[in-house]
């Protein structure tokens, strides 16, 4: 997403004319191309896996599985892919779900189209920020909540980061991808705010991430 070329987007979303409408109104930004729509969850996955997008922005209430295990089985299959969530939801236990999938920003279907647009700029461009737009009300909830912020597979892997493995070591241990664990690691960071492996480990020590959840 740094060479020049529109970020090729795919747009998940059950209804029809919402989903028409937004690649129209996308359309007019020369560096985003909405390339490509799906109605369910499964087809996303199947799309995702054969095409590759830089970004998929994701409606929460999507048939088939739930939003966030659509996110991870997109991510499973196309680890350098950004998910924005896109959704009439503002409850703060849905943010932090799929937050903690692996989304890299969720907003509320009434943003702005100068914030939208703005925001997709924002994640293609940086793959460790992570974008809000909800209201304070959940902000504010969020923040004080004892909701975990890593998902099972990341605390895995803040583990195993702490035991000094490599990336390439994490990804033998766990049966998964060396790409998997970059993109598990971009993740981990983005949500602790740590600027280095070792910051990731005593983030989530301090933050009772690893002591609660790991061996």
């Amino acid at each position: 997403m740094t060479d020049g070329s529109p970020t090729r987007i795919l747009l998940v979303d059950d209804h029809d004319l919402f989903r028409e409408g937004l690649r129209e109104l996308l359309s007019i930004e020369d560096d985003l191309d909405v390339f490509a729509g799906a109605n369910n969850g499964a087809a996303a996955v199947t799309l995702a896996s054969a095409q590759r997008p830089d970004m998929v922005i994701l409606d929460v209430n999507i048939p088939g599985d739930n939003a966030a295990t659509t996110v991870r089985h997109i991510l499973e299959v196309s680890p350098d892919t950004r998910v924005v969530i896109l959704s009439l939801f503002d409850d703060p236990a849905v943010v932090r779900e799929l937050l903690a999938a692996g989304a890299h920003a969720y907003l509320l279907k009434s943003v702005t189209r100068e914030d939208l647009v703005s925001t997709l700029r924002s994640v293609a461009g940086d793959s460790g920020r992570m974008m809000l737009s909800i209201s304070r009300r959940s902000f504010e909830q969020i923040s004080r909540s004892n909701l975990r912020v890593l998902s099972d597979r990341e605390v895995e892997i803040v583990a195993l980061v702490a035991k000094a493995l490599s990336n390439s070591q994490i990804a033998r241990r766990l049966t998964i991808t060396e790409g998997t664990v970059k993109r598990h690691l971009r993740n981990i960071f983005a949500k602790l705010g740590a600027v280095s492996r070792i910051d990731a480990v005593n983030k989530a020590i301090a933050a009772n991430e690893l002591s609660s959840r790991s061996d």
